[in-house]
């Protein structure tokens, strides 16, 4: 029996997430790739188009960045300050690449020095 096929397993922004030290992928409500560190979700792809890609981003951009022209506050995790990119074409891979890893970033800052040092992450 073949192994189950990888949700969008050639979407280069996925593979940028499976790459990030620690990250875990979970199919979740049916249709979503989230992708987590220690359990904590940092970004989400809709199956099987890819968009829209969701992900934390630090409160300080959020206002400004759902003012932008395909940028909106994430359904149901807007309150997190979770934004969703309704058109990845709308902005450059490595502007996403750097949203993802800042997201990463934000959520792996936020576990235990223990469970960090567990998992390897040295985020200084």
């Amino acid at each position: 029996m073949a192994a189950p096929r990888r949700p969008l397993a050639k979407d280069p922004l996925a593979r940028f997430c499976r790459a990030l030290p620690a990250a875990t992928e979970d199919v979740k409500w049916g249709d979503n790739l989230i992708f987590s560190v220690a359990g904590k979700m940092f970004a989400g792809f809709q199956v099987p188009a890819g968009d829209p890609i969701g992900f934390k981003v630090d409160p300080l951009l959020f206002s400004s960045l759902v003012d932008h022209r395909g940028i909106v506050p994430a359904p149901y995790m807007a309150r997190n300050f979770w934004v969703h990119v309704t058109d990845r074409r709308k902005l450059p891979q490595a502007t996403l690449e750097d949203f993802l890893a800042g997201s990463y970033r934000l959520v792996a800052e936020k576990l235990p020095k223990k469970t960090r040092a567990a998992l390897g992450l040295a985020l200084d």
